[in-house]
């Protein structure tokens, strides 16, 4: 198991089935919300408070559960501050949603909407971090255009086939939503939106705007 601190509000896990092995559980119940998945999740947030300082006390918390490589899955967990309420194990319970992702590669052109540019820098410093999921073999083409105040992030030619590809689309899916492809909406988007990065949007990103 693996707990990596993305930002301030919100961390990855990665859990294999080795990781769970001694607790009776696969990685389809986990996605459950029976009281031994909870409980595992509990455990996973006090393990990340001990060693990296992510305290949900008094939190708030959208638990996103995507499909990974073979059987990892991924796990990003977002926090929001709320005041005057305690946590507790039900409320736990009530307020964390969990979804389900997964990355079909039926197509080698994608486009994704992030609310906010700092949420498009917030990924290119991940993969900066992540330097080998990033290479010159797998984006072809990268564009980011803004449309009613969202950013789209237009990938073409990308290559399915790439042993990191599934990776970088669930690192991806984290800061953004997946919009279904078409050239009509790409189109809109050059027609409407406005171009901010117009050939290598990640590259870019990554070297102007990672901290």
């Amino acid at each position: 198991m693996k707990i990596e601190k993305l930002t301030e509000n919100k961390i990855r896990i990665i859990i294999k089935p080795e990781d769970i092995k001694d607790k009776d559980l696969d990685l389809h119940t986990i996605m459950t919300k029976t009281a031994e998945s909870q409980g595992l999740l509990l455990e996973i947030l006090n393990k990340a408070k001990q060693e990296i300082g992510f305290d949900t006390d008094g939190c708030r918390l959208l638990v996103e559960a995507y499909s990974s490589l073979e059987d990892t899955f991924v796990f990003t967990v977002t926090k929001y501050h709320v005041e005057n309420e305690e946590s507790n194990y039900s409320q736990f319970r009530r307020i964390v949603k969990v979804k389900r992702k997964t990355f079909t590669d039926d197509s080698d052109n994608y486009i994704y909407r992030f609310d906010n540019f700092d949420a498009f820098c917030n990924f290119c410093e991940l993969l900066e971090k992540n330097k080998p999921i990033y290479t010159k073999g797998l984006i072809g083409l990268s564009s980011l255009y803004l449309l009613n105040n969202n950013y789209f992030l237009v990938l073409k030619h990308v290559n399915n086939t790439h042993k990191n590809n599934k990776k970088f689309h669930s690192y991806i899916s984290e800061f953004s939503k997946p919009i279904n492809y078409s050239e009509v909406f790409e189109n809109k988007l050059k027609e409407y939106g406005k171009i901010i990065m117009k050939k290598n949007a990640i590259s870019t990103g990554i070297k102007y705007f990672c901290k």
